[in-house]
C-alpha cells in the first residue's frame, strides 16, 4: 500500500509518498505566497494551502497505482488561526504561528489572568505565536469577524476538513494553541471562557494516529485515489518531525533547522518546565514532550544569503569558513521576535562584534554559530530540569549542511545523528497514515523498523571547550540589548 505525508509549511507544502516498507517513492513541493500587511504580521490565505496541497498530490502519484493509496496524514505549521463562518468559507486571513502583533493580548493573559492559571488550565504560559492570544486580538479590533465564526481551527486542520468533510485537530497541535488541557488531552473549559468562544466552535481532537475519515467522494475523483483512502489526524510539524525521526518514547530528542528552529524532547509522562520557557505539549506517539522553539533559524542563514549578500551558493559560502570557535562576530538570531526561552516578540536581528578585519565568512560563520547558540539557549532550560541528553536526531533544510551540524553538536556538546531520510513532518504524516491505516501497530513500532541512522557527528573536546568560552559571552547578548529592543521597536 502507499501513504501520503503532507508537510503544510510556511513557504511551501511538501508532498511525501511512501511504500509499506517506509521507503520513499517520490517528494513534490508546492510553494504558495505569505503576506506581511504590517510590520510584525504574518499572514497566509488558507485557500492557497488546500489549492497547492491538491496539485501537489495529483503530481505526486502520477505514475504510481493510485488504487495502492490507502492513507493521507500530516504535519503542519502550528498554531495559525483559521476561522469559517457557519457555511465553512474562510472568513480572513490565517494568521501564522510568526506573526507578532498579538503583544497587548500575550500580556494580558500572562499578567491579568496570570502565568500561574494558564500553567495549571494548559501546562503552559501565552506566547505571542499561540493562538488564542490571535483570537482576543481578533475578538477586540475585528469584532465582526469575530461574530462570524462557527469553527476555529489550525492550518492541516482546514486541508483535512477539506479531504474529509470532518472539522477535526489532533492534541499536539491543539497543545499549541493555549486552549488545550495538556495533561487530560481535552479542551479547556476555562480558556474557552477566557478566549470569549464556546466549546463547540473547537473542532474534534484526535490522536494523531487515529483516522478521522476518509475521502469525499468528490475529493477522490479529483485526485484519482479510492473513496476508502483514510485521513488520519496528524500533528503539529514538529511532533510529525520526531515521528519521521523516531524521536518517540522516553527521554528521545531531535533538533529542526527549518524556517523555525527547535528542540524537541519526548518523554513518556506528562511534565512542566516550572520556568515556562519551554513547551509542554502532548506527542503524536500517544504521550507527551517538551519542546523549545526560535521562530527564526536556517531562515536567518537564508536571509543572510538571499537578501543581503546575495547568493544561492550556500556551500560555497560555507566552504570559507575555516577556524570553528574562534569567531569574533556574534549574531543574535531574532528576525521575528522570539519565543523560546525569552518570550519577547520585540526581540530583534543584530551583529555585534565586526572589526576593520571582519570578513564576510566571519559573518556567515555567526550566523549559522546564533542559531546553534540559540538552541543552546532552550537546551540549558532542559538540562537545569534534571534532563540529561546524550545525543540528538536532526531534520529540516539547514540539516543538509555537514559545517551546521558540526557547529550544532559542539556548541550543544551532543552527538547529532543523521538518519536516512531528513524529511522531516512529511515523513511523519506518512508514517503516521500507515498506522491509522493498520499496517503498524503503533508508532513506536514503524519508528523503530523504519527510521535508520546512518551517520553521527561526535563533539570534538577541545571545540566544546572553545565553544563554552564563546557561548558564556552569547547568552550576555540578549539581556544587555533587550532595553533597546523595547526602545526600537516603539
Amino acid at each position: 500500500m502507499l501513504y501520503i505525508g503532507v508537510d503544510l509549511g510556511t513557504s511551501a507544502v511538501k508532498l511525501l509518498l511512501m511504500d509499506s516498507q517506509g521507503k520513499i517513492v517520490n517528494i513534490v513541493s508546492k510553494e504558495y505566497p505569505l503576506y506581511f500587511p504590517h510590520p510584525g504580521w504574518s499572514e497566509q490565505n488558507p485557500e492557497d494551502w488546500y489549492e497547492q496541497t491538491v496539485a501537489g498530490i495529483r503530481e505526486l502519484i502520477e505514475g504510481a497505482d493510485k488504487s495502492q493509496v490507502a492513507g493521507i496524514s500530516f504535519g503542519g505549521q502550528m498554531h495559525g488561526l483559521v476561522i469559517l463562518d457557519k457555511d465553512d468559507n474562510v472568513i480572513r486571513p490565517a494568521i501564522l504561528w510568526n506573526d507578532g502583533r498579538t503583544t497587548e493580548e500575550t500580556d494580558y493573559l500572562n499578567n491579568v489572568i496570570g502565568k500561574e492559571k494558564l500553567s495549571q488550565y494548559t501546562a503552559n504560559i501565552a506566547f505571542a505565536g499561540f493562538t488564542a492570544p490571535k483570537i482576543l486580538w481578533v475578538k477586540k479590533n475585528e469584532p465582526e469577524n469575530f461574530a462570524r465564526i462557527a469553527k476555529i481551527m489550525l492550518p492541516k486542520d482546514y486541508i483535512a476538513y477539506k479531504l474529509t468533510g470532518v472539522h477535526c485537530t489532533d492534541v499536539s497541535d491543539a497543545s499549541g494553541m493555549l486552549l488545550f488541557d495538556v495533561k487530560n488531552r481535552c479542551w479547556s473549559k476555562e480558556m474557552c471562557d477566557i478566549c470569549g468562544i464556546r466549546m463547540e466552535q473547537l473542532a474534534k481532537c484526535y490522536e494523531s494516529y487515529e483516522k478521522v475519515g476518509t475521502v469525499l467522494p468528490k475529493v477522490a475523483a479529483k485526485l484519482g485515489i479510492p473513496e476508502s483512502t483514510v485521513v488520519a489526524a496528524g500533528a503539529g510539524d514538529n511532533a510529525a518531525a520526531a515521528v519521521g525521526t523516531g524521536t518517540v518514547g522516553e527521554n528521545m530528542c531531535n533538533i529542526s533547522l527549518g524556517t523555525s528552529g527547535t528542540i524537541f524532547i519526548s518523554s513518556g509522562s506528562f511534565g512542566v518546565d516550572k520556568y515556562n520557557a519551554l513547551h509542554s505539549f502532548a506527542h503524536a506517539d500517544g504521550h507527551y514532550h517538551l519542546m523549545g522553539c526560535m521562530l527564526s533559524a536556517a531562515s536567518c542563514n537564508k536571509w543572510w544569503m538571499d537578501d543581503i549578500i546575495g547568493t544561492k551558493d550556500y556551500k560555497a559560502e560555507q566552504a570559507a569558513i575555516a577556524r570553528l570557535g574562534e569567531n569574533h562576530v556574534y549574531y543574535l538570531p531574532y528576525l521575528m521576535g522570539e519565543r523560546s526561552p525569552h518570550n519577547n516578540p520585540n526581540a530583534r536581528a543584530a551583529f555585534i562584534g565586526m572589526t576593520m578585519d571582519t570578513t564576510r565568512a566571519d559573518m556567515t560563520q555567526a550566523v549559522l554559530e546564533g542559531v546553534a547558540f540559540a538552541l543552546r539557549d532552550s537546551l540549558e532550560m532542559a538540562r537545569s530540569l534534571g534532563i540529561d541528553l546524550k545525543r540528538t536526531k536532526i531534520c529540516g533544510g539547514g540539516a543538509k549542511s555537514p559545517l551546521w551540524k558540526k557547529i550544532i553538536a559542539n556548541v550543544l556538546n551532543l552527538k547529532v545523528d543523521v538518519i536516512e531520510s531528513e524529511e522531516g513532518p512529511a515523513m511523519g504524516g506518512a508514517m503516521l497514515a500507515a498506522v491509522a491505516c493498520g499496517e503498524y501497530g503503533s508508532v513506536e513500532e514503524i519508528a523503530s523498523k523504519v527510521v535508520k541512522i546512518i551517520d553521527t557527528v561526535e563533539p570534538e573536546p577541545e571545540l566544546v571547550e572553545k565553544y563554552e568560552a564563546r557561548y558564556a559571552c552569547f547568552r550576555e547578548i540578549y539581556p544587555t540589548c533587550k532595553p533597546l529592543f523595547e526602545l526600537i521597536t516603539k
